[in-house]
């Protein structure tokens, strides 16, 4: 089976081009090629399928075999991939996701697309709608006892759950302790996204995420949207204001309006190949 790895600010994943390759058991297949010592080594599995109603679907698996409802810094490497290999000829391009059509403009240097600004679409706070087992209309800066600790909690969904606590030091965090504990809290009956924030000033922030079924990653770009969503409703950014993400694997641009969320970041190819599944 042939396939490219690339990443968006360090999250890197399998992709694997379905218009060509016939993948049966991608649950199975994400488990075994994101192994970093027996796979190819990855945060998960990215499928690239036809689609009636955009230019193309993608798929997303994380590491653990469970599949995710949309992935921010995936859907620009996607978009990269359509561009740079001729099978769409538009900068702008529409993805389908199981969280709804995404649309991207790419940004193309030389003939090849170096990155892409992504309509996320509207941020949802409704608990119910997240899911959060909370309350409510909303959930925010919210205290709940995690892991014998109370945390104050944001929670937001943009495609796929996340809950976003405010820290004075994220570099100080012990994540594998506590990472898991938020992903497996019985309030959130889906698992959960969870971002830990640090505030700079009004225009940057930085986080660390811990993401169900892989782990703590270099980036997360829904993420990364949750966490400004979360930094305006709790008075720390200015709504409609560009705010800088800093991450591990670099960082990303999210906008947060009245109309939608918009994230711009790289998309990077680090190497295609073949391996025997």
């Amino acid at each position: 089976m042939r396939f490219t790895k690339m990443h968006g600010t360090g999250n890197d994943y399998i992709y694997i081009n379905c218009l060509e390759e016939k993948v049966e058991n991608p649950e199975e297949l994400a488990i075994k090629l994101s192994d970093r010592h027996f796979g190819i080594g990855s945060d998960g599995l990215i499928l690239i399928c036809y689609s009636e109603i955009a230019d193309a679907m993608m798929r997303m698996f994380n590491a653990d075999g469970s599949e995710g409802e949309m992935c921010g810094n995936a859907i620009r490497c996607v978009g990269k991939y359509l561009y740079d290999n001729g099978i769409v000829k538009n900068e702008e391009i529409s993805i389908e996701t199981l969280s709804g059509i995404k649309k991207i403009k790419l940004k193309i240097q030389n003939g090849t697309a170096v990155g892409a600004r992504v309509d996320m679409g509207k941020a949802v706070l409704k608990p119910s709608l997240i899911p959060v087992l909370l309350d409510g209309d909303n959930v925010i800066n919210r205290p709940v006892e995690i892991g014998g600790k109370e945390h104050k909690i944001t929670c937001v969904s943009i495609g796929n759950p996340h809950c976003v606590v405010f820290v004075d030091d994220v570099d100080g965090l012990n994540l594998s302790l506590i990472g898991g504990q938020f992903e497996n809290h019985p309030i959130f009956p889906e698992r959960v996204n969870t971002e830990f924030v640090q505030v700079i000033d009004s225009t940057h922030i930085k986080m660390r995420v811990w993401e169900r079924g892989s782990g703590e990653t270099l980036a997360c770009g829904t993420g990364a949207c949750a966490a400004v969503v979360a930094s305006v409703l709790c008075g720390h950014c200015d709504k409609g204001s560009q705010v800088e993400v800093l991450l591990k694997g670099g960082k990303l641009c999210i906008e947060f309006t009245d109309e939608s969320v918009f994230m711009t970041g790289e998309a990077k190819k680090v190497f295609t190949g073949e391996i025997e599944i």
